[in-house]
């Protein structure tokens, strides 16, 4: 299964993706150059952290007008795999890939630290090898991560089963003292509406190792991959 993992100007977790992908999940990956739209046969786009454009206008707003993002958008439209991760979450918000905002954080404060997510939905490619209820820990480190959308958003968000984590305490529990950042109702990733698009604000391409402190996220890049054989198979 071949990856794809997306560069902007500002980039700066791209190598840290690609590391997961080539040298962890030994898995071909190749570098996707914004101002192109040469997929080159990915099968799974990873849209990783940093801060694109230098986070100018809003965080993401100006790499959704990429040349690559037109083809990212064609790729998911025809239900390719795609992650966004960090400042990749706030990308595909902007271009309409997932549904909502990320904010500024509550507290006006820029947050890096280890947090724990519940696992809300195992109905995905991203979750499937995870259990219900499953509680990662994995770090977080950004500035405008704090999830907002709509009461109709949010209703359909839940009616669909589309809320893929939520910061919770290590037990599982769902605090106001879990959410760093203020996210509604703890939101820490999403799913769009045919459940080939995942953003989510914590990194699991900095918790794949337990060197790192956690290798917690690397059940998700293996969830991708038994997901993407499955389906190259077929």
């Amino acid at each position: 299964m071949k990856f794809g993992v997306l560069v902007f100007p500002g980039s700066n977790c791209d190598h840290d993706t690609y590391n997961v992908i080539a040298e962890i999940a030994h898995q071909p990956v190749t570098f996707l150059w914004h101002d192109s739209e040469d997929l080159k046969g990915v099968d799974a786009i990873l849209v990783p952290g940093g801060f694109a454009y230098g986070d100018y206008l809003r965080t993401g707003a100006i790499a959704r007008f990429s040349p690559v993002m037109q083809s990212v958008k064609r790729f998911a439209d025809a239900g390719g795999l795609v992650l966004g991760i960090c400042n990749g979450f706030q990308i595909l918000a902007e271009s309409g890939l997932l549904p909502g905002a990320l904010m500024r954080n509550a507290g006006l404060k820029y947050i890096c630290k280890q947090v724990h997510l519940r696992t809300e939905t195992t109905n995905s490619p991203f979750t499937n090898l995870l259990a219900p209820g499953e509680v990662l820990q994995i770090p977080i480190g950004h500035m405008e991560g704090n999830y907002y959308c709509d009461a109709e958003t949010l209703r359909q968000l839940q009616a669909e089963d589309r809320i893929a984590f939520r910061y919770s305490t290590p037990e599982g529990l769902i605090t106001p003292e879990a959410n760093p950042n203020g996210s509604l109702e703890n939101i820490a990733g999403v799913l769009n509406g045919g459940r080939n698009v995942l953003g989510m604000m914590p990194h699991p391409d900095r918790s794949s190792e337990s060197l790192l402190g956690s290798a917690d996220g690397l059940k998700i890049f293996q969830s991708i991959l038994t997901s993407g054989i499955e389906a190259l198979a077929k």
